[in-house]
Order: structure tokens, then C-alpha cells, then sequence
């Protein structure tokens, strides 16, 4: 049985070129966007490419500090999902390590926050239905998945009772 290779997008190879190449710009664009979005209180900055964006904080495993990092915002049900494509690169993000090693973080959408547990989707039913999600709200995940022999790993985030 063959394996069917979804087509490449420009803007995927091109995201996968740039983090893979010039990481260093690709970081301070991720940081200009996340700080309009903090001074704003979550309204500017909420967008890529059209698509609406979220913070995630999550606490570094080696430093302890708090990290953000902005993310497609893709919603199951209550539920929010990330994955951690990091373009198709050959390694997780970190921002992914550090999810993983905590399995908890803080999202803010727009002027909300809130925390939320962190759960790792590993279930291949459960994985296709959140892929599924994923890539008709960002067609460009399946471009990543495309562009790097590992799996994308997903999360589903649930908001933590108050």
C-alpha cells in the first residue's frame, strides 16, 4: 500500500526553508508579533496570514522562566490543539519540550487568559480527528508533515477549572 504525499505548499516550503535557514529572523519576527500582541492587550497580532494566533506560556524545563510562543489558534470543541511542527524541522520546538515536560501552560486569546492542562494526543483515532482540525484550519501543517520524516506531535489543551 503506498503512502500518498499531500502537495507542498509555497508558503509551507517557504516557512520550512526559513526556520531551517534563518532561524534567527524567523525568531525575532515570532518576538515583534508577540510583543504587539502583549502590548495590546491581545488584539493586534492576533492574526498570520489571516489565520487567528493564540500565546502560549509555558515554563522552560531547564530554566524555570516562563516561555510564550504564538500558535495557530485551533479549536476542538472546548479544546484548544497545537502541534509542534516547527515548520517541518527535523526537532520538536522547544516550546513542544517544554509543554511535554510540564503539561501545563497559559493561553491567552485575545484578552483572555487562562490556564490550561496539556494533554499529548497519541490515540491514532483521536490523532486523526485533531489532524483533521488542524490542517482544514491551517492547510499548511500537512505541507510540514510532508516536509520531515518525524510525526508532528499534537496536544490537546483543556482549560483548567477555576
Amino acid at each position: 500500500m503506498s503512502r500518498v504525499t499531500p502537495r507542498v505548499t509555497v508558503i509551507g516550503r517557504a516557512a520550512n526553508f526559513a526556520s531551517k535557514r534563518m532561524p534567527a529572523l524567523m525568531n525575532r519576527f515570532s518576538r515583534f508579533q508577540a510583543q504587539q500582541f502583549e502590548r495590546s492587550g491581545g488584539i493586534r497580532g492576533a492574526r498570520l496570514r489571516g489565520k487567528p494566533i493564540f500565546r502560549l506560556t509555558v515554563i522552560g524545563r531547564n530554566s524555570g522562566e516562563p516561555r510564550s510562543v504564538m500558535l495557530m489558534l485551533v479549536r476542538q470543541g472546548d479544546d484548544l490543539l497545537v502541534c509542534g511542527s516547527q515548520a517541518g524541522t527535523p526537532q520538536a520546538p522547544n516550546w513542544w519540550k517544554n509543554l511535554a515536560a510540564a503539561g501545563h501552560a497559559t493561553a491567552q486569546v485575545g484578552p483572555e487568559t487562562y490556564d490550561v492542562d496539556a494533554r499529548i494526543i497519541t490515540g491514532a483515532a483521536e490523532r486523526a480527528e485533531a489532524w483533521s482540525l488542524l490542517t482544514a484550519a491551517y492547510p499548511d501543517f500537512a505541507s510540514y508533515q510532508a516536509l520531515t520524516d518525524r510525526v508532528l506531535p499534537i496536544a490537546a489543551l483543556t482549560r483548567r477549572a477555576i
